[in-house]
């Protein structure tokens, strides 16, 4: 599938981004909360969104706009607030793991291949 932009790609990414964001926050929340338990968890929600948005747009668009919107909740939430507190607690190697494990996810769903991605041979049938 080619990277041709229609309006239908575009909502999607936009889509993907919202949800992005929504699973970063709820990844912060989930590895604050429980830490080995919850941080499978987040990094599990990760992969889904990740593998879903490959699957959905058929190209590493779909993940881009999710890591996008993961990223940016990411970030967000990680910065101080003007009265010199953070919003949430970022303390412990659990939002580090966190971090580098969703890029992790985020890099192997964006580069791998699927059965549709390889081409077809008109001499002989598709495997």
């Amino acid at each position: 599938m080619t990277g041709t932009l229609t309006a239908g790609r575009i909502a999607a990414c936009l889509g993907l981004l919202i949800v992005g964001v929504l699973t970063g926050a709820a990844g912060w929340l989930v590895v604050d909360l429980w830490f080995p338990g919850g941080l499978l968890l987040a990094l599990l929600a990760l992969f889904g969104l990740f593998l879903g948005g490959r699957i959905a747009l058929g190209t590493g668009l779909g993940v881009g706009g999710a890591a996008v919107g993961w990223f940016l909740s990411y970030v967000m939430l990680g910065v101080p607030r003007p009265e010199g507190d953070f919003l949430l607690s970022s303390s412990g190697i659990g939002m580090y793991v966190y971090l580098l494990g969703g890029t992790a996810f985020a890099v192997i769903c964006a580069t791998m291949r699927g059965p549709l991605d390889r081409p077809v041979s008109a001499a002989g049938p598709a495997k």
